[in-house]
């Protein structure tokens, strides 16, 4: 279906509605598109629920042109203060975050971003990424971080952009965090990556990251419960350069 002139409005969540809003999207995304599952999704309801859900902030993106669900986009903000109170970062139960916890700066934890199948590769990922470069100032964050996702578990058929990945874009020591389950991602030898399939092969999201000037963490975590092979992105925003400064205020496609 083709979407006609969307009214964008990004904003959080204030309300048990609009989070229920927000996890029937990513109900439709995460298990209806990617046969994702979960101990406390509801399937009666269709909607995608953890028990971080009450530590995170909501950031939701409404097309108000939309007579019928006009949550159209999600971005699930945890930042260092929250974590505390629910005891862990959701990622931590994937990656060791020790090195970033360690290191004294203001945290924001990244997760569930996800767009109604309607708005992808429209502007409605500009339109989420201004609301989450205004959190970030509002709230003095400098260090972005989350997994992101590959869809699949076997990494094999993941070998050319997980070594792209890992030869190009790994994180320096400082930022370095590290898969728990740890999956390599040195599958291919750096002189046998195809690096046009590797891009290619890349989800947009993670590529939009790239492009800010983030890094990937070591080795990959393969999610059986989600059906992904996931990365860890770590964005620090002392490290970026002017131009992706004005990138990522300006927002991103996806």
């Amino acid at each position: 279906m083709t979407v006609n002139a969307p009214q964008f409005i990004a904003r959080l969540a204030t309300s048990a509605d609009e989070i229920e809003a927000a996890q029937r999207l990513r109900y439709q995304v995460f298990v209806e598109e990617l046969g994702g599952a979960g101990d406390l999704i509801d399937h009666e309801k269709r909607l995608e629920q953890d028990r971080f859900d009450p530590f995170f902030d909501h950031l939701l993106l409404y097309d108000v042109s939309r007579e019928n669900d006009p949550v159209v986009g999600v971005y699930r903000l945890l930042r260092g203060d929250k974590a505390e109170e629910v005891g862990q970062f959701y990622s931590e139960d994937e990656y060791d975050l020790t090195i970033l916890r360690a290191s004294g700066r203001k945290l924001l934890e990244l997760g569930r971003s996800c767009l109604h199948a309607d708005y992808r590769g429209s502007m409605a990922m500009f339109h989420l990424w201004n609301a989450l470069a205004r959190y970030v100032f509002d709230n003095g964050i400098e260090v972005l971080f989350g997994v992101a996702s590959f869809h699949g578990t076997d990494a094999n058929l993941l070998a050319q952009p997980l070594s792209h990945l890992n030869d190009r874009h790994l994180a320096p020591v400082d930022l370095r965090v590290r898969a728990r389950a740890y999956q390599p991602m040195t599958l291919v030898p750096a002189d046998k990556i195809d690096r046009r399939r590797a891009v290619l092969e890349t989800p947009a999201l993670i590529k939009a990251y790239l492009k800010l000037g983030g890094f990937v963490g070591d080795g990959a975590f393969v999610d059986h419960r989600f059906n992904t092979t996931d990365v860890c992105l770590v964005l620090d925003t002392a490290r970026m350069n002017e131009k992706q400064k004005n990138l990522y205020l300006r927002g991103n496609d996806r």
